[in-house]
């Protein structure tokens, strides 16, 4: 199952705050390229039927069943790439394109 950090539900819950998305759910979506790689997607929605559910750090999340597979290992995390900047970023050993985070020495 894909797991959000705290940084992430906390910007998850501030964005909810911040527009008119109450009483909605986050939608997260994957899919496969042709490379093999994989594309992300985030965003506000009404819960469907079959949806994969969850709920973590008080938010609640949806993926479709396919997304859920290959999100199965996934953590989502929201970092600072760049002085300032600060994106949502996807850490999944199932993606071919991943790289272990590097360790500190």
């Amino acid at each position: 199952m894909l797991t959000i950090t705290e940084a992430a539900a906390k910007q998850i819950l501030e964005q909810v705050n911040q527009t008119d998305a109450q009483g909605m759910v986050l939608r997260i979506a994957a899919k496969t390229n042709q490379d093999g790689s994989f594309d992300y997607g985030i965003g506000f929605d009404e819960e469907k039927e079959g949806d994969v559910k969850t709920s973590q750090h008080q938010v609640n999340l949806v993926m479709d069943p396919q997304s859920g597979e290959l999100l199965d290992e996934a953590t989502m995390d929201y970092i600072e790439l760049e002085e300032g900047q600060f994106h949502f970023v996807f850490s999944n050993p199932l993606d071919p394109n991943y790289m272990p985070p590097k360790k500190s020495k």
